[in-house]
């Protein structure tokens, strides 16, 4: 008994057993394919490059809201401290931070 592959690129998947007797009957060997029904877009496909955009989008936005509380935060800051010096003056030249109350 000489030892035969079967032919085709799907044999593999085709029992043993049954192949061998359909060689030795001579029957033919009926292979279904599942063949796929999905017609429609793949969703995973699109929506995964919407998700990365939006997120960027979200985190640009987040860095620009940061940096906006960091400036007024640094200009209240230095408000704050020029109005509590008064002025400064170095080497005969003064410097009014801040206009006076009236």
């Amino acid at each position: 008994m000489s030892h035969r592959d079967a032919p085709g690129i799907i044999t593999p998947h085709i029992p043993a057993d049954a192949y061998r007797r359909a060689e030795a009957t001579g029957a033919p060997v009926v292979i279904v394919v599942q063949g796929t029904t999905h017609h429609g877009i793949p969703w995973r496909r699109i929506l995964l490059p919407f998700a990365v955009a939006g997120a960027a989008a979200l985190g640009t936005w987040g860095l620009v809201v940061a940096l906006c509380a960091l400036l007024d935060a640094i200009a209240h800051t230095a408000t704050v401290i020029a109005g509590a010096a008064g002025p400064i003056g170095v080497g005969g030249i003064t410097l009014k931070l801040t206009r006076p109350k009236h």
